[in-house]
């Protein structure tokens, strides 16, 4: 046999036999595609699997906790989201993220691996949880299409208030995408257009909308809805704090013009 035709026999053997080390570039390469297939896979599941289980009153779900300990279990699942989202945020929560990825590559990936671990939250809540078996109230009829347009309307403000701040950061793309490009992660300015532009905070707003727009109603959903709309109206204070420090004056003058979250009340 050849030298030219044994080389690449030997490379796919030892791909197989998972020996092969690609060169630096594509490695890289590979690693950034890999890890956003990974992010926008688990991404996508997430975001079908809320607009699933809430459109239903969260009364359709996978968790088969007994009771009483299905009431723990799922104030466990609305708890970890917000607790976590928000540790991940801080110093040491940045430095848990480094630990998700390659080390020459974590700071690049940083976007993704988080978009990843808040995918991860938001699909446990909604595909565990435990349902409770009661319904309150299901819309029918007219009123039934009516909430169903409600719903998809906050839906939409989400998306719309997601591109206004980055779609790329929202879903977690800058970070595989710069490392598959080899250039740094640049975070877009601070957003103050579109929706932004009524409001400071309007992806929170819309997350919250989504969870009171929905045309059956059961004690999961409401507390569901209890414990997302809380973390909704207070976790921006903590997302302002970051953004006064970072933005300065600018961001100073953008709150006094910019009402927090209810549009033409600034106060």
């Amino acid at each position: 046999m050849s030298t030219q035709t044994r080389a690449p026999l030997e490379r796919l053997t030892a791909l197989v036999l998972g020996t092969f080390r690609p060169p630096p570039g594509k490695k890289r390469i590979m690693i950034a595609f890999a890890y956003g297939a990974i992010c926008h896979t688990i991404f996508g599941l997430a975001v079908l699997a809320m607009i699933v289980a809430m459109f239903f009153g969260m009364s359709m779900s996978l968790g088969r906790v007994p009771a009483p300990w299905s009431f723990l279990a799922n104030i466990v699942l609305i708890i970890q989201f917000p607790v976590v989202h928000s540790l991940l945020l801080t110093r040491r929560g940045s430095g848990l993220l480094s630990k998700l990825a390659p080390k020459a590559y974590a700071k690049t990936l940083s976007t993704t691996t988080y978009a990843i671990v808040a995918s991860v939250q938001l699909l446990a809540l909604f595909a565990l949880w435990t349902p409770s078996g009661i319904i309150w109230w299901q819309a029918e009829g007219t009123v039934f299409v009516v909430i169903c347009v409600l719903y998809a309307v906050s839906w939409a403000l989400l998306m719309w208030a997601s591109f206004d701040a980055g779609a790329e950061v929202q879903s977690g793309a800058l970070g595989w995408m710069s490392l598959a490009q080899n250039i740094k992660a640049v975070f877009p300015d601070m957003p103050t257009r579109g929706l932004f532009g009524v409001i400071r905070q309007p992806i929170y707003v819309a997350f919250a909308l989504t969870t009171w727009t929905v045309p059956v109603w059961t004690p999961d959903q409401l507390a569901l809805a209890l414990g997302l709309t809380g973390y909704c109206l207070l976790a921006p204070i903590l997302k302002e704090r970051r953004f006064a420090q970072r933005y300065g004056e600018e961001f100073a003058h953008y709150k006094r013009r910019v009402p927090y979250a209810i549009p033409f009340f600034k106060r």
